[in-house]
């Protein structure tokens, strides 16, 4: 689907009924993306609707003739775009990561224990999903820029804050506001996604994007542990001090405004104002009244997990997510133990994750898409959402194996080799479900991409922020064996949401409606 040229095939200039919808979705029918097949009345409907360059891959969403909506805009300036976010996205877990392997010289240096001082990685852990609530509420009233902007101003300057503290008590303040502010693309970037690019290549987009915050608490550690080796501990907070500017730059300076309203007529489009006007927000505050107002804004965000099918893939996402952050904030210390690593051992150790978020990268861009264009092809040119769910079937024994071995490993205390492997495992499954999960709710509520982005992301941390205060007890008390293997049956369990999902989703669907929002 994605290999589909986006540059539409120009056809006629008016759009009918079915093509003024936001979305051209009905939980009743799903999507119709492919015109190849269409016959009689269907067909000279279709004929009107613009398309890829392919000739039958109907455009979904319909674009309008105006040179400034996103999705006119050129290949270009999307993929830009596209890795402003990704980049961003990348920063707040990395950050968090960071910490995990800091805390063994912090511990030193304040007379604490490593578990007393990783409470500060629950914290950062905690605002990392909170944040993510009050950023689509901001975004849907103020605009997708701004928002982006401040928070990356105020992430920066706590950036600062935690390299340059000098007692615990100031280094867990400025890391729980970090956590709150550096979560911004982490839940916006499925809305610039959704903005500029069209339904058949959103799942390659969230691919490259998902791995990039997949990764980071990989190369967090990783990174830290080479520069521990010859710095104190503030200089890996000072690079990532120097990483969120960089992309706070990139923000200020090249980074667009993507909200654009299809059903407002061109030549009624508010002026989009002058660059400063759009990043400061001015622009998108005196056009304001054509959005959300602040309550319509907080609504939309509570409406959305009223949503059935979003509350179970939220709920299935914690089940599979929290091990994900519950490990890397504690392996270090697991580590330790049995096979006496130091610093530099540990960051060598975390290329095996990297790898396989990789794998899972590429394993994803033909997976997702494949799934899609054979249920298509077989369907009549119709999609449902639940067949994103797919993908699930095939990740979910590449995280149950991965788990339960990594407590085997750990227990038995089998060569470190294995234990990365298994490790790698896991994390290669966690990157597939992320996309599948991701897709399936975006393409289920499109309207509503930052509020389903929102609470994804906050089960996530949630699930995680709880794992990791006691996770360490849990291990060396239980054992790694049982621990790890109870996590893998909590895993196969959940996968109960799923199966129901794939079966039912779609008459939940429609049961409980759409969302009906004024805006996307």
């Amino acid at each position: 689907m994605s290999a589909v040229d986006e540059k539409a095939v120009p056809v006629a200039h008016h759009h009918d009924t079915a093509a003024t919808a936001l979305h051209e979705y009905a939980e009743s029918e799903g999507y119709v993306i492919d015109a190849s097949d269409d016959s009689g009345e269907a067909g000279q409907s279709n004929s009107r609707l613009k398309k890829a360059a392919d000739g039958h891959t109907i455009l979904i969403p319909q674009p309008s003739n105006d040179p400034n909506d996103p999705l006119n805009w050129s290949w270009a300036t999307k993929h830009i775009t596209l890795f402003i976010i990704a980049c961003t996205a990348f920063l707040p877990d990395y950050g968090s990561a960071t910490g995990s392997v800091a805390l063994i010289a912090q511990a030193e240096q304040w007379n604490m224990s490593q578990d007393e001082v990783n409470h500060s990685q629950a914290g950062n852990v905690f605002m990392l999903g909170a944040g993510g609530i009050f950023v689509v509420i901001l975004s849907a009233y103020f605009g997708r820029l701004p928002v982006v902007f401040y928070f990356l101003a105020v992430s920066t300057a706590t950036a600062a804050w935690c390299a340059g503290a000098t007692s615990f008590e100031s280094f867990m303040a400025a890391r729980i506001l970090n956590g709150f502010f550096s979560t911004v693309t982490q839940v916006s970037g499925l809305i610039f996604i959704q903005d500029i690019f069209y339904f058949h290549e959103r799942a390659r987009k969230i691919n490259i994007w998902a791995s990039f915050f997949v990764i980071s608490p990989y190369m967090g550690p990783l990174l830290t542990a080479f520069m521990l080796t010859a710095e104190p501990w503030p200089v890996p907070f000072w690079v990532y001090t120097a990483m969120t500017a960089a992309c706070f730059v990139a923000t200020a300076l090249v980074l667009r405004e993507t909200y654009y309203d299809r059903r407002i007529p061109v030549d009624q489009q508010p002026p989009q104002g002058s660059r400063v006007a759009q990043v400061l927000g001015v622009a998108q505050f005196r056009s304001r009244g054509l959005r959300n107002s602040f309550g319509q804004a907080v609504w939309r965000t509570v409406s959305v997990i009223l949503k059935p099918p979003v509350f179970l893939v939220c709920l299935y996402f914690c089940f599979t997510f929290a091990w994900v952050v519950g490990i890397n904030t504690t392996l270090s210390i697991l580590l330790q133990p049995v096979y006496n690593f130091g610093v530099l051992q540990i960051g060598y150790f975390y290329f095996t994750p990297v790898v396989g978020v990789v794998l899972g990268e590429l394993a994803g861009h033909w997976l997702h898409d494949a799934l899609a264009r054979q249920y298509i092809r077989t369907h009549h040119g119709h999609f449902e959402p639940e067949v994103r769910l797919r993908a699930i079937f095939v990740s979910l024994p590449f995280m149950i194996v991965g788990i339960v071995l990594l407590g085997q490993s750990l227990e038995n205390e089998w060569h470190y080799m294995v234990t990365a492997v298994t490790w790698g495992l896991y994390v290669f499954g966690i990157m597939i479900t992320t996309v599948a999960v991701s897709s399936y709710c975006l393409d289920a509520y499109p309207e509503a991409s930052g509020e389903v982005s929102a609470w994804l992301n906050f089960c996530r941390t949630m699930g995680g922020f709880i794992i990791s205060y006691f996770q360490v007890r849990w291990a060396t008390g239980q054992g790694a064996k049982a621990s790890f293997g109870i996590q893998g049956a909590i895993m196969a369990v959940a996968f109960v949401i799923i199966l129901g999902l794939v079966r039912w989703g779609k008459a939940l669907r429609v049961w409980a409606g759409p969302l009906n929002f004024n805006t996307v």
